[in-house]
C-alpha cells in the first residue's frame, strides 16, 4: 500500500487516442484519471505508477526508474499489461469493463468503461449509525440485512467470472465495489490482482488493505486461492454491516476480537447471516469456503426473518429509491474507480 507521491498527469494532455479531463483518485500503486476520446466519450484511464518504485515531478510524462527499482518495475509492468489483456476478455455485468490498454510514457495504461455512482464505502461511511465507527460501539446496524444479501450476491457472480478467468482480486472492500445509479454492483479496481495458477513464485508482493486481506496475504509464501478473495467478501460484509474494517489479520492472530464484533451485531442481523460472515473470516484457509460458488450457495440459503430488528434509514431508502427507477437508462460508459 501507499500513498501516491508523483504528479499526476495535466488536465487536457493526450495519450492513446484519450484526452485526460482530470483525476480521479490515486493511490500509491497507480492514478485513476477520468478521459475523453474523440468522439467525447468518458473513460477512466489507469496508470501504473507505483509511488515507491519510481519518481516523476510536476511537468513530467515519463516517470524517472531507479536502477534499484528497474526490475521490479518491468515485472510489475508486465503482470499489470498482462492482468489488462484478462481481464479485457471478461465481460460480465458486475465487473468493471477494460475496453482498452496501451504502453506510452514509459508504463502502462488501463482504459475503463465508465459509469455514473458511488463506491459502497461512500454509502457506508454516509449511512452509518452516529457511533457505529468508534471503539467499543459496534452494535448499531448501518447496511440492511436483505440489502448485504443483495448486493454481495451480484458481486460474487463478477468474482466468480473473474476466477473462472485464473485472476485473483486480493483487493475486495467497499471502495472496489461501486454502485451504480440503478442500486447494482460493479467489481474495481484488479491492480492488486494476480494470476492464480502461475507457475512461477509471485514477484512482486500483493498490495492489500489492513482489515479485508487475508493472513496468507501477509506472507510472501503461502499459497494464495479463491478462498483468499473469500476472507476479503466476508471482511467487506462485516465492514457494511458495522460500519468499520474489521481487525487486521496480523493482529487477529495475537488477539483475535473479531467473533465478538461479529456477535455484537446479533441484535441487527440473523444468525445465518452472522455465521456466514464468521465462516469466511477463518484465519485458516482450509476452514473458509474454498470457492466462491460454495459460499454462494450457503449465502442464497439465507433468509431474511420477519420481524428483523433494525431500523429504516436512508440506505434503506436510497436503495428503495434506485430500485424503483425504472426509468433510469445505464449507459456501459462511466466507471469511478478506486486505485490501491
Amino acid at each position: 500500500m501507499g500513498t501516491q507521491t508523483n504528479a499526476p498527469l495535466p488536465e487536457g494532455h493526450e495519450l492513446g487516442g484519450y484526452r485526460i479531463v482530470r483525476k480521479i483518485s490515486s493511490g500509491g500503486f497507480s492514478i485513476v484519471y477520468l478521459a475523453e476520446d474523440a468522439a467525447g466519450e468518458k473513460f477512466a484511464v489507469k496508470e501504473y505508477l507505483p509511488s515507491a518504485l519510481v519518481k516523476r515531478g510536476p511537468g513530467q510524462l515519463a516517470p524517472e526508474i531507479p536502477a534499484a527499482s528497474e526490475a521490479t518495475f518491468r515485472n510489475g509492468l508486465r503482470c499489470f499489461f498482462e492482468e489488462g489483456r484478462a481481464l479485457a476478455r471478461i465481460f460480465h455485468p458486475n465487473v468493471v469493463r477494460v475496453v482498452n490498454f496501451f504502453r506510452a510514457n514509459e508504463t502502462v495504461y488501463m482504459v475503463m468503461a465508465w459509469e455514473r455512482g458511488r463506491s459502497l464505502q461512500e454509502l457506508v461511511l454516509r449511512h452509518r449509525g452516529h457511533q457505529a465507527g468508534k471503539a467499543g460501539k459496534a452494535g448499531k446496524a448501518v447496511l440492511p440485512e436483505r440489502h448485504v444479501l443483495r448486493v454481495f450476491n451480484l458481486v460474487m457472480n463478477g468474482l466468480r467470472e473473474v476466477h473462472a478467468n485464473r485472476l485473483l482480486h486480493l483487493d475486495l472492500k467497499p471502495a472496489n465495489i461501486y454502485l451504480r445509479v440503478d442500486g447494482t454492483p460493479l467489481l474495481l479496481d484488479f491492480g492488486a490482482a494476480r494470476r492464480t495458477l502461475d507457475a512461477e513464485p509471485q514477484k512482486l508482493f500483493p498490495m492489500y488493505t489492513p482489515g479485508f486481506a487475508a493472513p496468507e496475504l501477509y506472507r510472501r509464501t503461502q499459497r494464495l486461492g479463491p478462498w483468499t478473495d473469500v476472507y476479503g467478501l466476508g471482511a467487506s460484509m462485516l465492514g457494511c454491516m458495522s460500519g468499520q474494517p474489521p481487525q487486521p489479520a496480523d493482529q487477529r492472530e495475537l488477539d483475535d476480537k473479531v467473533p465478538g464484533a461479529i456477535d455484537a451485531l446479533a441484535e441487527h442481523y440473523s444468525r445465518p447471516l452472522l455465521d456466514l460472515v464468521a465462516w469466511c473470516l477463518k484465519l485458516d484457509p482450509l476452514e473458509r469456503p474454498q470457492s466462491i460458488f460454495a459460499l454462494q450457495r450457503a449465502l442464497r440459503l439465507i433468509r431474511v426473518p420477519t420481524g428483523m430488528p433494525g431500523r429504516a434509514n436512508n440506505a434503506v431508502r436510497w436503495f428503495d429509491t434506485l430500485a424503483a427507477r425504472a426509468g433510469v437508462r445505464r449507459r456501459d460508459s462511466e466507471n469511478l474507480t478506486q486505485p490501491g
